[in-house]
């Protein structure tokens, strides 16, 4: 439960973004975090990605105030195309702490694409957009 304390309570959220070739679909990469003046850092990697896809993200706190709330968002894109989405709470991050979160994403149009990939007729062209939600007292 988030008690109010004296202050504001601000909200902030950090995108990121990802994009891994079909070759090197279990490694892991690192993405840009969105703008600056932000209280986390991001890294996004990839579980295995077939029939369903892993993401998970690794937050690290970067300022000396708690964070609290934190909520993970992310869509993947296969080849261009929408292919799903999933969200993630992740709860709370004291300063100078790092917290990991992940979401599956499956779906049928996920299922066609790896399908396609499978039978020769497309790719499989990963990308990830990630977006971090968070609050902090100020």
């Amino acid at each position: 439960m988030v008690r109010k304390l004296a202050g504001t309570v601000l909200a902030a959220a950090a995108v990121t973004a990802l994009t891994v070739g079909p070759a090197a679909a279990s490694s892991g990469a690192s993405g840009a975090t969105a703008a600056s003046a932000q209280l986390i850092r991001t890294k996004v990697y990839f579980g295995d990605c077939e029939n369903t896809c892993q993401i998970k993200v690794r937050i690290s706190n970067i300022s000396r105030t708690k964070i609290f709330d934190i909520r993970l968002k992310a869509r993947l894109k296969i080849n261009g195309r929408n292919v799903g989405s999933c969200t993630d709470h992740a709860g709370s991050l004291g300063a100078k702490r790092t917290k990991w979160a992940s979401c599956t994403v499956r779906g049928k149009s996920l299922a066609r694409a790896y399908d396609r990939y499978l039978e020769g007729f497309a790719d499989f062209d990963q990308q990830a957009n990630t977006t971090v939600y968070y609050r902090y007292y100020r």
